[in-house]
């Protein structure tokens, strides 16, 4: 092996590895199931659910990378989609409550960056903590009760976000994909991004050396809170509905997809084209492992083996490196 092949391989080892998992997975699924598997109609439905993952994950990864973990988003999730709710049944302008699902979500983000830079709390206490208020708060303003949004279809916000391209191809896949692609530029062509990966490398060297670390940290809270806020308004808008439990179920789902896309969980290193391919993989998992004939429970069986795996694979590669 050649010197560039070798480091063509360390680079990008993550990014060929998931793509070879989602290769193999692809296979075994069409295998099992061509019936399935072999036709668009699977595929046209992936388009429609594995967006809102994929975003989430994307979001997730920034905070990894920055040596930061945010438990708060799916919380974040339900009150900025009552937002949303509330302001569209109030006054029926569907782009007035994208605006207030917005503005929560990131004032949402906005405390979790005070409790953990303010504050000095751990990320992951401080945004357990949010992800029971949040949940909690959702719940109570909206007195346990869910919001039907019927109407929400007939705006042109509805077309916008969750429309069907030419009566197929669903707005929020392309949004996904242009949003993906804005995410990699900033990942690594921005120096939000820069700082953000020199933060979870060396929290310490980062600010001797000038990184506005604090302001970066608050930025990225800010940013996963504005993010998750949006996802809800895609998902009240593609259900027509609002739900008090809306956003619970993708938390693991999230983590999987960030860490099988080979983000490492220390910090400091990310993948933005890793972490859409393990969303898709984690999207594909349940539809084929039903199509296959295997009850649904085994879903929850690999995913947690999925992130074991990941996550033990990153450490043994990261010591192998130190020693």
């Amino acid at each position: 092996m050649t010197p560039v092949s070798r480091s063509f391989i360390r680079n990008f080892g993550p990014q060929i590895g998931v793509t070879i998992l989602l290769a193999v997975l692809l296979s075994v699924f069409m295998i099992a199931s061509p019936q399935t598997f072999l036709g668009a109609r699977i595929y046209l439905s992936f388009l429609s659910t594995i967006p809102f993952t994929t975003l989430l994950a994307l979001g997730l990864t920034f905070c990894v990378a920055s040596g930061e973990m945010d438990l708060s988003f799916p919380s974040v999730m339900a009150v900025s989609g009552l937002a949303f709710a509330s302001v569209f049944t109030a006054c029926g302008s569907a782009a007035l409550g994208v605006a207030a699902a917005l503005a929560t979500g990131v004032l949402a983000g906005l405390l979790n960056g005070f409790l953990v830079v303010g504050v000095g709390a751990p990320s992951i206490i401080a945004t357990i903590g949010t992800q029971f208020f949040w949940r909690g708060a959702a719940i109570v303003l909206a007195d346990g009760l869910a919001l039907n949004l019927v109407d929400v279809r007939e705006t042109a916000t509805y077309d916008l976000l969750v429309g069907r391209l030419f009566g197929v191809i669903p707005a929020h896949a392309l949004w996904c994909l242009g949003l993906a692609v804005l995410f990699w530029y900033v990942m690594h062509r921005h120096v939000f991004g820069d700082a953000l990966l020199f933060v979870g490398d060396n929290y310490r060297a980062a600010k001797m050396m000038g990184v506005p670390v604090n302001r970066a940290r608050y930025g990225l809270f800010m940013f996963m809170g504005g993010l998750s806020a949006f996802v809800a308004v895609l998902i009240c808008l593609e259900m027509a509905n609002w739900w008090p439990t809306q956003g619970e179920g993708y938390l693991l789902l999230v983590f999987a997809s960030v860490f099988i896309g080979g983000t490492s969980v220390f910090g400091g290193k990310a993948t933005i084209y890793g972490t859409v391919a393990g969303s898709i993989i984690i999207g594909i998992i349940e539809a084929g492992i039903v199509a296959a004939g295997l009850a649904g429970f085994w879903t929850r069986l690999v995913y947690g083996l999925i992130i074991i795996v990941s996550v033990s694979v990153h450490a043994l590669v990261l010591k192998t490196k130190r020693e």
